[in-house]
């Protein structure tokens, strides 16, 4: 279980680190939504169901959406699917 938590922890660093490096808001989302889904599972692991549910309610759901939406509303979805041709 512990090489578990390790593997979950060095996902968390990366996801922390490629959000910082990654030049579409849209990945950056994408790769946020992944970094709250693992720190939900790690509060799951350290027992505390509590944070853990919170987490991904918040940070995976909620906080995404509005994200989204936020691209949405500035356009800033459309511009980069144009960006990329």
């Amino acid at each position: 279980m512990q090489i578990f938590q390790y593997i979950l922890f060095g996902f968390l660093i990366v996801c922390a680190v490629s959000v910082s490096f990654s030049k579409s808001l849209l990945n950056s989302i994408l790769i946020y939504m992944s970094y709250s889904l693992i720190m939900s599972i790690i509060w799951i692991l350290l027992e505390s169901p509590d944070l853990a549910i919170t987490e991904a309610a918040v940070g995976a759901g909620v906080t995404s959406v509005l994200f989204f939406a936020t691209l949405k509303k500035i356009h800033a979805m459309g511009e980069e699917d144009e960006n990329d041709e």
